[in-house]
């Protein structure tokens, strides 16, 4: 089940920074006293009672201006306020209400998201209490006074923040029809393979990058099977800053992943792999979902004997956490390959429902024991009782041992290698836990 997406809004400088990092728990954020200092929008993920859920950093509203950045800001925030399934509003309790805050929360009232109201820089109740009140003058419900900077008030904003979630089914049934998030970066072609495979323009293709305005859901049949494809989008419109148009396309590529079983990690052939490519398929890595890397507009490139093998060389070496993930060299704008793409992508969702026995598993296990003995730290040595499969999507595999202070990391990614000798699971990640438990046990 994907995560909730909570996007944190508002003008410059109430706070935003600090609230996120707050509840990141890390200083993800630059925070300085300079209104539209937070540049990038970043995400982390949070748990809080028995949710978890992604935060969205946002830089701030500014709802009339002529600033670039300030407008880059805003339209950064307004992708933000479409993906969320929630909104907190953050405003300043020093500053009080301004113009610009009544502007946003017309802007709120809009999005017909929920909204929780949060009055930032309540130091002291005692004192600040009735200015928080006069916080009701815009209309979004009771205010929740916090100080992002102590991490006073917290607990009720994220208390009124988790009620607005869906609740959580216990036998939700799984939808069998493969969710794939076509991802990579502005312009590389991801709205252009789903027209081709759809045979009709239905998303906007442009060569301006970035021309697709909203993520869509698409149904696709193809050779007798059923796909949903999440197309992520670049920007609202066009933009002289690259740097910019990269940093929009992240928050909904994180939506769209979460909402996606694998990913189709679209590459561009003539400019080669990327560091942002990696940061892309890093946040597919993390979230443990199953990614195809489709190398496009490979019919442009000049190629000789060995193009292939040296482009599937830096792919490797690039990309070097998820190399489990296989390559297609495609056109989406001839269709050359696009059935070894589909092949390929059935592949990847069978072996994320791939389920192993744990009788199997064990013997597999005690083979690779045999052949390369558990580490040992001042004459004690890891003992791996027993190890058996947990879940799917990703496949997760508990090993039940003696201490986690032996299991180095090193000999997790043996054992892994080990399964995947074994049994393939190609195109998927594979997580792997430690439960300490006694002997007696």
């Amino acid at each position: 089940m994907s995560r909730p997406i909570v996007a944190i809004v508002g003008r410059p400088n109430v706070g935003k920074s600090t609230l996120f990092n707050r509840l990141a728990g890390d200083k993800l954020s630059i925070v300085q006293d300079t209104p539209g200092v937070t540049r990038d929008r970043i995400y982390a993920d949070v748990e809080w009672l028995n949710y978890s859920f992604t935060i969205i950093d946002t830089g701030g509203i500014e709802p009339q201006t002529d600033d670039l950045i300030l407008q880059h800001m805003r339209n950064q925030a307004e992708i933000a306020i479409d993906t969320a399934d929630v909104i907190m509003f953050i405003t300043d309790v020093k500053a009080g209400l301004t113009d610009s805050d009544f502007k946003v929360a017309e802007m709120l009232r809009r999005s017909r998201k929920p909204v929780v109201l949060v009055v930032n820089k309540v130091d002291s109740h005692e004192k600040l209490q009735y200015d928080v009140f006069e916080f009701y003058n815009l209309g979004l419900g009771d205010p929740y006074g916090i100080s992002s900077a102590n991490g006073t008030g917290l607990g009720d904003a994220l208390d009124a923040v988790v009620a607005h979630f869906a609740p959580v089914s216990e036998g939700e049934e799984e939808d069998e029809v493969p969710r794939i998030a076509i991802i990579g970066k502005p312009n590389v072609g991801k709205s252009s393979l789903i027209n081709k495979v759809l045979g009709e323009d239905r998303v906007i293709v442009s060569e301006i990058a970035g021309t697709t305005r909203d993520a869509v859901d698409t149904d696709v049949r193809f050779d007798g099977k059923e796909y949903i494809f999440i197309d992520t989008a670049g920007l609202r419109k066009k933009s002289k800053i690259k740097e910019e148009i990269e940093r929009f396309s992240i928050v909904r590529t994180v939506a769209a992943i979460e909402r996606a079983d694998l990913v189709v990690m679209m590459v561009d052939a003539e400019e080669g792999i990327t560091e942002q490519d990696a940061k892309i398929a890093g946040i597919a890595h993390e979230r443990g979902k199953g990614a195809v890397i489709a190398v496009n507009k490979w019919d442009a490139v000049e190629k000789d004997d060995k193009s292939m093998y040296r482009f599937l060389d830096t792919v490797q070496k690039t990309l070097a956490y998820m190399t489990y993930a296989p390559v297609v060299f495609i056109s989406a704008k001839t269709g050359q390959r696009i059935n070894k793409l589909f092949e390929t992508i059935d592949m990847v969702v069978q072996n994320q429902n791939l389920r192993v026995a744990t009788g199997v598993l064990n013997e597999i296990l005690y083979d690779a024991m045999a052949m390369n003995q558990p580490p040992s730290d001042k004459g004690k040595r890891l003992k791996i009782f027993y190890m058996t499969q947990v879940s799917v999507k990703p496949p997760t595999f508990v090993l039940f041992i003696n201490d986690k202070e032996l299991m180095h990391f090193s000999y997790t990614r043996y054992i892994e290698n080990q399964i995947r000798e074994a049994f393939g699971f190609k195109g998927t990640p594979i997580r792997m836990l430690a439960r300490e438990r006694k002997e007696k046990e």
